[in-house]
């Protein structure tokens, strides 16, 4: 008796592991090198003026939204160089044009992690803001193209005395081609 169960045993953690294997290997080809990534994001929380995500907020009777999308090439796997272009309307015509440049990392296969620098150009503005943003979360695969990605964004300011530090809270829409 004591033989089966160890038998049983053995070949359901055999079989644990290899459905394991086979689904970070599944994901793994989202993330392979030679593929794209284009990439929306939601952003929650304090707004900023060098943002790329699609949002919108109302503070003491002022709306601000902004639209924006990322795209990124993997130049080796889980491994993607970013870019994106936004725009933000802030009110009382203000506005500005974003930019971002970066690079996403996925741990795993599954848990992306991303570095970037990302800027704006606001018209007659004193100083234009600059931001460093770091970013982590879980990448949720919904087949071959596609994944949500929640996740938890800071961004740095790098001129302090125009801009504040921001922390968002994601959720990304993300197409792998």
């Amino acid at each position: 008796m004591k033989r089966i169960v160890l038998t049983l045993a053995a070949v359901f953690a055999f079989g644990f592991a290899n459905a394991q294997d086979a689904k970070s290997t599944a994901n793994a080809g989202q993330t392979a090198k030679g593929k794209w990534l284009i990439e929306a994001n939601t952003g929650f929380g304090a707004a900023h003026s060098a943002d790329t995500s699609f949002g919108l907020r109302s503070e003491d009777g002022e709306t601000t939204w902004s639209i924006g999308a990322e795209g990124g090439y993997f130049v080796m796997d889980d491994l993607a160089i970013k870019a994106g272009l936004g725009y933000v309307d802030m009110g009382d015509d203000v506005s500005s044009f974003t930019y971002k440049i970066g690079a996403k990392y996925y741990i795993i296969s599954q848990i992306p992690v991303q570095l970037d620098y990302s800027g704006a150009s606001i018209k007659d503005a004193d100083e234009n803001p600059s931001y460093l943003g770091i970013q982590g979360g879980y990448a949720i695969f919904l087949g071959q193209n596609v994944s949500i990605e929640p996740g938890l964004r800071f961004n740095k300011s790098l001129n302090d005395d125009f801009y504040d530090d921001v922390f968002q809270v994601r959720i990304g829409f993300a197409l792998h081609f």
